[in-house]
């Protein structure tokens, strides 16, 4: 695959936490390709291949985002649905839009604080006098490039 991205790996951009650290986001039909990743106990066992597949897509498409934003909607431990930014619609792939006002907030380290870091979110949202509707998450690097960079940054996305 062609690289998609300026990045000192050849592959997923250095993230800066800042822009998504406890800020607000609104979206209005913000548009997404979205798929679906096979998961074992929520531990995906197909996401690799199903992200190259669509990166494919997306820049044959002329459609990738200028920043990446890969979010993953953990609805089962079998499986979670994964919405990837894109700029316009892309041919022969599901498409779907999500509107709302999300809080964002960042956490830093293992996959295995996952469990802390939503009760984090949830306590958070609590703080900010909202009502936590739904979750997703934004894992914003590949693990390869998360041990590249020595950060495995991980942004709770939360619907209210």
């Amino acid at each position: 695959m062609e690289k998609l991205y300026d990045s000192e790996t050849g592959c997923c951009k250095r993230f800066n936490p800042e822009p998504w650290d406890g800020k607000t986001v609104k979206w209005k039909d913000k548009l997404f390709l979205k798929d679906h990743v096979v998961s074992f106990l929520h531990i995906p066992l197909n996401f690799g291949s199903v992200m190259v597949k669509n990166m494919e897509r997306i820049a044959k498409a002329g459609a990738l985002a200028d920043e990446p934003l890969i979010l993953s909607d953990e609805a089962s431990a079998w499986g979670s649905d994964i919405y990837i930014a894109v700029t316009k619609e892309v041919p022969g792939a599901k498409m779907g839009r999500i509107s709302g006002t999300f809080l964002t907030k960042v956490f830093e380290g293992s996959y295995q604080d996952m469990g802390r870091w939503v009760k984090e979110m949830e306590t958070y949202v609590g703080s900010k006098k909202q009502e936590l509707k739904k979750m997703y998450f934004f894992y914003t690097t590949c693990p390869k490039c998360a041990k590249a960079y020595g950060k495995n940054y991980i942004v709770i996305v939360a619907q209210v």
